[in-house]
């Protein structure tokens, strides 16, 4: 794996994220990365991300299938405009349609891995295909729709008006 992340390339004023900010001193700070055409991540949910006793939860999983995916939607971003992740303007983009399907139970106490597939670029809109495997089990499956975030929010976060 390279050593940045799709997510150290956030600005700083959008690096805040429960999920993938890696601002967020209490978040999951998700990495995500290229490997070929898919996009992956690891995480090794903590005994408190508990659903039933063994188990994790699931809001735990929908979250990593949202982050990875908005970060894979960035880096898919670049990809399309061939250029490179630290090259401005920054692209971020955010979770516009969100879709889980819990296959089967995911355990505690193993590293999931996350992976993603692009299935469209359009404009300011990528779909990204993503699921979670534990112990070479797939879990869980999800499908995000993401946005790149508009001009006007990204002057707001920056404190400036347009």
């Amino acid at each position: 794996m390279p050593d940045s992340s799709f997510q150290d390339y956030y600005p700083d004023h959008m690096a805040h994220c429960y999920g993938c900010g890696r601002l967020n001193e209490f978040g999951h700070q998700i990495k995500s990365y290229w490997d070929g055409e898919e996009s992956v991540c690891h995480f090794q949910p903590d005994a408190h991300h508990i659903s039933i006793p063994g188990y994790v939860y699931g809001g735990l999983l929908a979250s990593l299938i949202d982050c990875h995916g908005t970060g894979t939607a960035a880096a898919a971003g670049y990809r399309a405009e061939k250029r490179a992740m630290d090259s401005e303007p920054a692209l971020r983009y955010l979770t516009a349609s969100l879709h889980v399907d819990y296959l089967k139970p995911t355990p505690l106490g193993i590293l999931l891995e996350v992976r993603g597939r692009v299935k469209e670029v359009k404009g300011r809109k990528v779909v990204i295909e993503e699921w979670i495997n534990a112990n070479g089990v797939i879990t869980v499956r999800g499908e995000l729709v993401a946005v790149q975030v508009p001009d006007q929010l990204v002057l707001e976060l920056l404190g400036q008006k347009k």
